[in-house]
């Protein structure tokens, strides 16, 4: 009786374990199948508004890599794009930089096709050129957009070559940063202040002369330069749209843009060594301004009154900070225009107005 006892236990107990193990083998198996399909669901979900491939199509193959020369040695690289086209040309825009003291001009498109350049004119203080290419060159125009109605935290791509011809055709995106950004740049001519708008998507060697692209696919900016420092990442810049159209007839004329000239030299403030050279004191009490060093006789400087030590604080309401900002002060205004300055002599402020005339007059 016991015997049976025992096998009656060991069997109901075996029967027991195997229903457990069975439907444990059976939970683990449709929770397995529910975690599957369900992760798979998730991976496949993508929709339109996660990619910028349409915006890109409207300027990828009007954009362009130009390649200078120097007397048949390749000399600098860069990136342009085509704004316009008529019956027998297109026409590139690029920086000046990009072509600077270049003999001839090769342009490549995004297939490799290689074909000649002419550069019609260029601008070393906006750093704006403009190259003339055969018509049947040309693979799209690229449509204009508006800096002044782009808002911060807008997206933006860049199309461009960084690098050269390795890496053409590259698209890197980003926001709108910032606007009218004051930078300051080194030219031939000295410093100067160029108005720029800032973006956080990648601009690298090569890619200067591209186009700065809203997310309609329309170009709102030139790209020029980037701000390189070990502390910094992440801040590119470009020139608005509107101050390059505003010069681009001239340049397609190959006419030099004429800016007002006043027959002036100027030393910034607190350039203690240049102030010192020049043979000039100026007040302790003055900061900051640009210090006339000298005035040439009969030109509207001295027209107006001003003398060689004098510090100029203010044009037309400006603040002048050194020698580059007046010159971006000046450089706003046009040819026949009447400006005010403030300036010290000695610890007196006095206030002028000035005609501004060219440099021929």
């Amino acid at each position: 009786m016991k015997d049976r006892n025992k096998i009656s236990y060991v069997l109901t107990f075996l029967i027991a374990l195997s229903l457990g193990v069975f439907g444990t083998y059976l939970f683990m198996d449709t929770y397995h199948k529910e975690t599957v399909v369900e992760k798979t669901e998730k991976v496949v979900s993508v929709t339109e508004t996660d990619t910028i491939k349409s915006s890109v199509s409207k300027i990828y193959d009007a954009t362009i890599l130009v390649e200078s020369y120097k007397k048949g040695t390749l000399s600098s690289t860069g990136t342009g794009f085509v704004y316009k086209k008529d019956d027998k040309y297109g026409y590139i825009i690029t920086n000046h930089h990009v072509i600077d003291g270049a003999t001839s001009v090769k342009i490549l498109d995004n297939y490799n096709n290689e074909f000649d350049g002419e550069v019609l004119g260029s601008d070393e203080y906006a750093d704006i050129a403009v190259i003339r290419i055969d018509a049947k060159n040309v693979l799209q125009v690229a449509e204009m957009g508006s800096s002044e109605s782009s808002e911060i935290g807008d997206t933006l791509f860049t199309v461009g070559s960084p690098l050269g011809a390795d890496y053409m055709g590259t698209v890197t995106k980003g926001i709108l940063s910032g606007k009218n950004r004051l930078v300051s740049v080194t030219l031939s001519s000295g410093s100067y202040l160029i108005e720029t708008l800032q973006t956080d998507a990648a601009i690298n060697p090569g890619n200067s002369g591209g186009p700065l692209v809203n997310i309609n696919g329309q170009v709102i900016g030139v790209n020029s330069l980037k701000l390189v420092e070990d502390k910094i990442e992440g801040m590119g810049f470009a020139i608005p749209i509107e101050t390059v159209m505003s010069i681009i007839d001239k340049l397609e004329k190959g006419e030099e843009i004429v800016r007002p000239y006043l027959g002036v030299q100027l030393i910034d403030a607190d350039n203690m060594y240049q102030l010192f050279y020049n043979r000039i004191n100026i007040s302790k009490e003055v900061k900051y301004g640009a210090v006339l060093a000298y005035v040439e006789k009969d030109k509207p400087a001295a027209v107006a009154g001003l003398e060689k030590g004098d510090v100029i604080v203010e044009l037309n309401g400006l603040k002048i900070e050194d020698s580059s900002t007046f010159k971006y002060a000046l450089y706003k205004c046009n040819i026949g225009d009447t400006v005010s300055v403030k300036y010290f002599r000695g610890n007196e402020l006095k206030e002028a107005t000035i005609k501004l005339t060219d440099k021929v007059e």
